[in-house]
Order: C-alpha cells, then structure tokens, then sequence
C-alpha cells in the first residue's frame, strides 16, 4: 500500500522561504516584484509560502539553469 508523501511543513514563512532559496530577503522580495507581484499593486506583507512555490521561485531564480521554464506575461 502506498501513503501519500506530506510536505515537512505545510507553509515557509518569508525567511524560511528565503533560506530554502538560499537567497536575502531582499533578493526574494524582487523576485517575488519581478514575476509576481507586477501588476502595479503593492506586494502584501508577511505572505506564506508552500512547497510548490518554493519550486517555482526556485525555477525563476536561476534562469539559465532552468531553459525549459515558462515565463509569466508581465501584466499592464
């Protein structure tokens, strides 16, 4: 029988995030500004982050390691 596989935690705080990345608050913030948050509204504070976040900021932050992956439109 098979058992479905749980994340260690159910949600990284900004710091946590940060340090998952292996990157300063500072660079998650503009990554997050970069391909999130660009729509011209303001980033929310204390955001929480799952796994699968962290993957695909993972992806993002490393462009040139990762070709395959697909790019957000920037938003007007």
């Amino acid at each position: 029988m098979t058992r479905p596989l749980k994340p260690v935690k159910e949600f990284y705080s900004e710091p946590e995030a940060a340090t998952y990345l292996n990157m300063t608050i500072g660079e998650l913030y503009a990554l997050l500004d970069r391909h999130i948050f660009n729509d011209g509204n303001l980033r929310p504070h204390g955001l929480t982050f799952s796994e699968s976040d962290l993957v695909l900021l993972g992806f993002w932050s490393k462009p040139e390691d990762s070709p395959k992956v697909i790019r957000m439109p920037r938003r007007s």
